[in-house]
């Protein structure tokens, strides 16, 4: 069976497709019955050379029966040889995978929940505020750190002068070995 097709050429990450006719059990890029075109896929689709069709030769390849490949249906339904094929859609293809469906849901999850905690805020009725009861709370709490920080500075002062003392009697333990 015949089948038009590319072929591809160019270097590593830099693909230069001839367009081919060839026998279908023939490997891609394998032998050809005839080079009808090239397809340049770098180039920008404005260009003129980014594709080439040998359309006389085209048709009468089809005419012998030869099929072309999805592709080339569309660049040969594009220059109206053949009738454009209709455009595939595959929408279970596009569907988020089962991880992307997983951090989905657990979004929306948050998101409810962040608005029924607004909702209930907003259902709340608004408490006066009571400053002399804050004021007096604050007051509470500042004055035990007050007491440790004076406790602390009167032991600090008292350590110094028991290490004094302490080493009052060493050094004249030390006059003493000298004599």
């Amino acid at each position: 069976m015949l089948k038009i097709r590319m072929s591809r050429g160019g270097a590593k990450k830099r693909p230069v497709y001839k367009i081919v006719i060839a026998d279908s059990r023939k490997p891609r890029d394998g032998r050809f019955i005839e080079k009808v075109g090239f397809f340049n896929p770098l180039l920008p689709k404005d260009k003129k050379e980014r594709l080439s069709l040998d359309i006389e030769r085209i048709k009468y390849w089809l005419e012998k029966g030869a099929k072309p490949s999805d592709r080339i249906a569309r660049f040969l339904g594009e220059a109206n040889v053949i009738p454009k094929p209709a455009q595939k859609n595959n929408p279970i293809k596009a569907k988020p995978k089962k991880k992307a469906q997983e951090r989905l849901a657990a979004a929306e999850e948050a998101k409810k929940a962040a608005e029924e905690a607004a909702k209930a805020e907003a259902e709340k009725p608004a408490e006066p505020a009571q400053p002399e009861n804050e004021a007096k709370a604050k007051a509470e709490a500042e004055a035990p750190k007050e007491e440790k920080a004076a406790a602390e500075t009167k032991l600090e002062a008292e350590a110094p002068k028991e290490e004094k003392a302490a080493e009052a009697p060493k050094a004249e333990n030390k006059e003493e070995e000298k004599k």
